[in-house]
């Protein structure tokens, strides 16, 4: 699906309509639904506070689980919907979700011994027998888990601990390589589809008609515009912001949240992503380590959050507490705060008080709280906000009175996933080389955009080299992705800063062409810059990177 929509900023056209659904909030959960209302025949409108995925959605593990972990708490249910979603994902994204090989320690022979993960990978091996139906594409399957020896342990994750170990299991998981785009790609899908979308568009109030919710009222953070949309059924599907909008519809209900994070470093282990046990003293759990992009990804550490998710930060102590526990669970990593270059932190919903987090997703109508109308998301996993969105469209047309449509979803490519098989794909992006930037540079921008590169590429306006590759990812996210300041296209559209600080070189190279498209103020072009590099704590390491050339050179 590579059509000639656009993500264009139409507020005028988006308040003069009138929708099926309204959906609050542009994170992975609420493109998702724009994307499964839009493709069942429904007239939908999308508005996201800041910038689409900018929060919990672009902070995540990039791991899409496909259930093992369950196993443990014999929750077969989710398993398999974890298996399934894992299954689709693939499918329908092919350029940015990838298998991924992990591997997990054995020690002794209790619950964390080799006998007892042998038989849980066994187990996961037989509950998800099909999560190869329907995918075509060799790359894209899940190999069966194996059982390892001692020395074949050691030779994937060198350095752990040697003491009781007797081996470890090898199984397949998914990474997402770009959690930020996944989201736009479900929105350009549903845009397709007659969508009308917007971003910095912050729901302010609610309407009401007959004590039912009709709509909303909402401010263009841009300009500070207030306008109306009006829909037969808002959804809230707004993250951590929830209870924001359940406030102003009078709903007393709360759900609490969990500050996760995790962190970039310098690369621990190459081939594999690492499930590295904690000690006893940090709860038990397992710490993944997983290499994304040239660089480790670290996670996840769990601390209580505040009430407010616009004060979400995370602190030094916090990210030196989590390295601690790190380096007892691998003590060759030896991690020191200076090492961490970037810090990905969201809000997760917990299971009451605590770190605990809630297990199961939770689709509510708020016609009994007394705002009829009104339906709420509150979603668990990043991996199955495509599955909770398909429940979420069958409700809504129950509550219209109208049977289901059936769902297309998990079959149907998002944009830029039209990819039949993705090596020969990613081969032939390789030898056409049209900009003349290497292996490196090409794999960067097929992992990010697949078959809509040649959309990206007419920005380059015929130049070549690294610097005309830029130019074009640039413009592609202001013309035709909605990006609207410096942070978008840095964090959320090109990737260049997710792993750690791109350097002073390359900001000024990508607010320079905003600028000339935005008509920017060298006054503005210097806030925006300021902007980004707040998003880098002042202790993390910022390495110098020139126009993107050495995130082209270490990518996937």
């Amino acid at each position: 699906m590579t059509g000639q929509m656009k993500l264009l900023r139409d507020l005028a056209a988006l308040a003069a309509d009138h929708y099926d659904v309204l959906i609050v909030g542009g994170g992975i959960y609420g493109a998702a639904l724009a994307w499964e209302a839009a493709s069942r025949g429904l007239h939908v409108a999308l508005v996201e506070k800041a910038d689409f995925g900018a929060e919990t959605s672009a902070n995540s593990l990039k791991i899409i689980h496909g259930g093992l972990r369950y196993l443990q708490h014999a929750d077969l249910k989710r398993l398999r919907e974890s298996s399934r979603e894992r299954r689709a994902l693939l499918r329908i994204a092919p350029h940015l979700v990838h298998p991924l090989p992990t591997v997990v320690p054995a020690y002794g022979h209790g619950v964390r011994g080799r006998e007892a993960l042998a038989l849980a990978v066994a187990a996961n091996d037989l509950l998800s027998a099909d999560r190869h139906r329907g995918l075509a594409d060799p790359q894209k399957r899940i190999p069966r888990g194996q059982v390892l020896s001692r020395e074949r342990m050691l030779a994937l994750a060198p350095g752990i601990e040697r003491e009781g170990l007797t081996g470890g299991v090898l199984y397949y998981d998914a990474q997402v390589m770009s959690a930020e785009r996944l989201p736009l790609a479900f929105l350009r899908s549903a845009i397709e589809r007659g969508a009308r979308v917007a971003n910095y568009a912050e729901v302010t109030g609610l309407l009401r008609e007959d004590e039912r919710v009709i709509g909303a009222q909402v401010t263009d953070r841009l300009t500070g515009e207030v306008f109306e949309v009006r829909a037969r059924l808002v959804v809230g599907a707004a993250g951590p912001w929830v209870n924001r909008l359940l406030d102003r519809a009078g709903v007393p209900q709360r759900v609490g949240h969990v500050k996760a994070i995790n962190v970039i470093v310098p690369p621990l282990f190459e081939q594999v992503a690492v499930g590295l046990p904690s000690r006893s003293r940090d709860g038990g759990r397992l710490f993944f380590v997983a290499p994304w992009r040239g660089v480790s990804l670290v996670g996840t550490y769990y601390v209580p959050a505040g009430d407010d998710p616009d004060a979400l930060h995370v602190t030094r102590e916090e990210v030196e507490a989590f390295l601690a526990a790190v380096n007892r669970a691998y003590p060759p990593a030896g991690l020191a705060a200076e090492y961490v270059t970037f810090v990905h932190a969201g809000l997760l919903p917990a299971k009451g008080s605590g770190t605990r987090l809630a297990r199961r997703p939770v689709i509510r109508e708020h016609g009994p709280d007394g705002a009829p109308g009104l339906l709420t998301v509150v979603g668990v996993k990043y991996t199955t906000a495509r599955a909770v969105a398909e429940r979420t469209v069958d409700r809504i047309f129950r509550l219209r009175g109208q049977t289901p449509p059936r769902s297309i979803s998990a079959t149907t490519p998002l944009y830029g996933g039209d990819i039949e098989r993705f090596d020969d794909f990613l081969r032939e992006q390789v030898r056409q080389d049209s900009l003349g930037i290497g292996e490196g540079g090409v794999m960067r921008l097929v992992y990010h955009y697949g078959s809509a590169l040649p959309d990206v590429l007419r920005y380059a306006d015929g130049g070549r080299g690294p610097d005309a590759a830029l130019r074009a990812e640039v413009l592609y996210a202001v013309r035709e992705e909605m990006a609207q300041t410096l942070a978008d296209v840095v964090l959320r559209r090109t990737g260049l800063g997710t792993a750690g600080h791109p350097g002073e070189t390359t900001l000024r190279r990508c607010a320079g062409l905003m600028a000339a498209e935005l008509g920017w103020s060298e006054a503005r072009i210097r806030q925006e810059i300021e902007d980004v590099n707040a998003a880098y704590p002042a202790w993390t390491v910022r390495r110098e990177v020139v126009d993107g050339a050495e995130l082209a050179d270490r990518t996937v």
